[in-house]
């Protein structure tokens, strides 16, 4: 975050964040139990399309409790998927999609939401120039290359991110836009709750292994929802099957796009915690719909799968 904002509202929020994650990492210290259940939390239709996109200045305070709910860790490589019908969010399908999983790059989703809010803010523009510090160029692929002290435009990153799930780009952005990677973290899991992703602990801006960054499959059709539905002006760079930059050109992660009627985004994502995850947007005969597998047992796989869901329920 920018100096001379010190006392605001949002930083208010970001510190009861990291006090409530460091609780929890306490508990979890103290705790051999392991059950990672809860009850109650498996809403059938994922809230009305104005509440998951409503504009928020500030996010809703984040509380002990509902960071609380977060488990302390997933299962590794745990198959999920959900579908839903992405104008009503009425559940069409779901396999375990409560179950704790790792997002990997679904994570860049969340980057892009407040990247895009800061552009909506007045913050930046898409012509602004994002600095590349070392931590943010020494970031492992996927990457785009970007050097020590060099820029990247708020489009490029965008585009990077959307097409190319650039790691490097990420972590450029959560220092400009948090000062820090952490910092930016917090604001992600602090958005993630006025979301309604109540599941959902974000530690990193890029999605790379760690065992505290943990999701379902039903948060990420949240966020991947509310993406798309908040942000309509920017969903060109989802449907992008390349992106060029410094005289390179970058084909999509998304390999459905072109491949499979009616997809037009969204967001891949893969480590070896995870397995192959994909949630998938688009729309046929007038329905919008959003499907997510994550825990995919390889790219092809995965993307049989969520081909598979939208054929048989659109």
């Amino acid at each position: 975050m920018r100096d001379g904002i010190s006392g605001s509202p949002f930083l208010t929020v970001t510190a009861r964040a990291l006090a409530a994650l460091a609780l929890l990492t306490l508990a979890a210290c103290q705790s051999g139990s392991g059950d990672t259940r809860q009850a109650g939390l498996a809403p059938q239709v994922i809230g009305s399309a104005q509440a998951a996109v409503a504009p928020t200045a500030v996010p809703d305070p984040v509380t002990v409790d509902s960071v609380a709910l977060v488990p302390a860790s997933a299962e590794a490589r745990g198959h999920a998927a959900l579908v839903i019908d992405a104008a009503s969010g009425a559940e069409l399908f779901a396999a375990n999609a409560d179950a704790p999983r790792y997002p990997a790059s679904l994570t860049k989703m969340m980057t892009l939401y407040l990247l895009f809010e800061a552009v909506e803010r007045g913050e930046l523009t898409l012509d602004t120039p994002l600095a590349v510090s070392a931590r943010a160029a020494a970031r492992p692929p996927a990457k785009i290359g970007l050097a020590t002290g060099s820029t990247i435009t708020v489009r490029e990153a965008a585009q990077a991110l959307a097409v190319r799930s650039a790691n490097d780009v990420a972590v450029a952005i959560a220092e400009r836009l948090a000062g820090s990677e952490s910092a930016f973290a917090a604001q992600m899991t602090a958005k993630a709750r006025s979301l309604g992703m109540s599941r959902t602990r974000f530690v990193n801006a890029s999605g790379l292994a760690d065992t505290r960054q943990v999701t379902t499959a039903r948060d990420m059709a949240i966020l991947g929802r509310a993406l798309k539905a908040r942000f309509p002006q920017y969903a060109a760079y989802f449907r992008a099957t390349s992106f060029a930059y410094n005289g390179r050109t970058f084909e999509a992660t998304n390999k459905l796009l072109g491949r499979v009627p009616g997809v037009d985004g969204l967001k891949t994502g893969y480590i070896g915690l995870s397995g192959y995850n994909l949630v998938a947007t688009g729309s046929r005969g007038g329905r919008g719909f959003v499907v997510v597998v994550m825990g995919g047992k390889s790219e092809s796989a995965r993307d049989a799968e969520v081909t598979r869901l939208i054929e048989t329920y659109f």
